[in-house]
């Protein structure tokens, strides 16, 4: 820990003493009212919408020698075996790396979607709480066919976690609830958010990853907004046991998303050796800290609400998400 870390940490501490609050506390206090929260989002659904089908030019050209997604967030960035690799295979492999995180976010999403409907199911649908998390899986819907649009487009086939993990996930996807589905959703979303907004801005990467990565953003805002809210609203008055529960299936949820975002099958595309990329990848330092950068939000936001802790941070230690 740094020195600047730990004096921001004791001042933090002692503000929070003087005001008789943790810092837990403190983020637990600030949810707004649920219902006024999501008026506000469906006035921004209602006035920032996309529909992906028409948004994006899916008959555009394809650029030659644009990558598929920014290469520093590619897992064979800053290797010896990167150094070594053409411009084409470098090009080709961020492109079925995007495809490949996109499918990724396709299966988070469905669960996503399972979860906030079992949510919403006893609620009231005249309430814009209910209404939001409708509009919500509109969104995700079209975020999904967005996706697998474009892998499609490039002509790259539909990676999807392994079968294992997949039927695995069936467990979680038919149970998880409050803090922990909402929770489980920022680690998914939110280092993808990371991602794209990178993408989005990078004249180095495809146009249509671009159109597509600037969609996702502006829309996922809203959900980010609405998932931290209802954590905190989940675990406010949650008995210490359900918290140490939560924490560790948060961080096998993470461990799982995280290590599934490149599938190795992305590497034969590309021409190289799978065991000798999937060991230059495992190794890259460079590589694990961009997954610290774009899961550091996500962490700091579940710390501060007491849902990081115990064994789970072997968890998402081993998966460089800490």
């Amino acid at each position: 820990m740094s020195v600047v870390h730990e004096v921001r940490k004791n001042a933090t501490r002692k503000t929070a003493e003087k005001s008789g609050s943790t810092g837990t506390q403190s983020r637990l206090t600030r949810a707004g009212d649920r219902q006024d929260t999501a008026a506000r989002l469906l006035a921004s659904s209602a006035r920032m919408s996309y529909d992906p089908l028409i948004e994006v030019d899916w008959e555009a050209d394809i650029p030659e020698g644009l990558y598929g997604m920014t290469p520093e967030w590619c897992s064979l960035y800053g290797t010896e075996l990167w150094e070594r690799m053409t411009d084409e295979q470098r090009s080709t492999l961020t492109r079925h790396e995007a495809a490949s995180i996109s499918g990724t976010g396709i299966w988070f999403e469905m669960i996503l979607m399972q979860m906030l409907l079992r949510d919403i199911y006893t609620h009231d649908p005249s309430t814009p709480h209910v209404q939001f998390a409708l509009a919500e899986i509109a969104d995700e819907c079209r975020h999904s066919t967005m996706f697998a649009r474009s892998a499609q487009r490039f002509g790259i086939p539909s990676y999807r976690p392994k079968n294992w993990i997949l039927q695995s996930a069936r467990l979680f996807k038919a149970t998880a609830s409050g803090s922990l589905a909402y929770g489980g959703t920022l680690f998914a979303e939110e280092i993808l958010d990371m991602m794209q907004r990178d993408f989005m801005r990078d004249e180095r990467v495809q146009p249509i990853t671009r159109t597509v990565s600037k969609i996702h953003v502006l829309e996922e805002s809203r959900h980010i907004k609405f998932a931290r809210e209802e954590c905190v609203r989940r675990v406010r008055n949650a008995s210490r046991f359900k918290r140490a529960r939560v924490r560790l299936v948060l961080g096998v949820t993470a461990y799982f998303v995280v290590t599934s975002l490149v599938n190795d099958k992305v590497y034969e595309a590309a021409g190289l050796d799978v065991t000798e990329a999937k060991k230059a990848a495992k190794d890259n330092r460079h590589y694990h800290d961009k997954i610290r950068e774009g899961s550091a939000k996500t962490v700091e936001f579940l710390d501060e609400v007491g849902l990081i802790g115990g064994p789970s941070k072997l968890l998402l230690r081993r998966a460089h998400v800490l």
